[in-house]
């Protein structure tokens, strides 16, 4: 058999191919197992960080209420709520030279004893 006659296979599923002669998969559900499973190691690194923001932004979201523009909070409490000060997605410093944290539209600012400020971005 030479290589212009040999059946390609599927790369997923090793079934026999038709079509293409380019043609690597047999299906739409191996192609997208194959590139899943190609990309997963990369994924996960950036899903799990991924992650981390979003539940830092949800914990500083539960504890800011809907009508206040601040709150605060003590680092025992967002500990408790597993929040990871590692994770933030920006800081701000403002006039007074004071640095705000952020996860998204929500970020706390580091007070004296261990309490933080609690506050939301103000839409522009």
């Amino acid at each position: 058999m030479t290589a212009e006659t040999a059946i390609k296979k599927c790369l997923t599923c090793n079934k026999p191919l038709k079509g293409r002669t380019d043609k690597k998969f047999c299906d739409d559900y191996c192609r997208n197992g194959y590139n899943n499973q190609l990309k997963a190691g990369d994924n996960n690194y950036v899903r799990n960080i991924n992650n981390a923001l979003r539940k830092n932004r949800r914990i500083l979201e539960a504890l800011l209420p809907a009508n206040e523009e601040m709150a605060k909070a003590n680092k025992d409490k967002l500990l408790h709520k597993e929040f990871q000060f590692k994770y933030i997605t920006h800081t701000y410093t403002n006039k007074k030279g004071n640095t705000y944290f952020f996860c998204y539209e929500y970020g706390y600012l580091p007070l004296e004893n261990d309490w933080f400020l609690i506050v939301r971005r103000r839409e522009e």
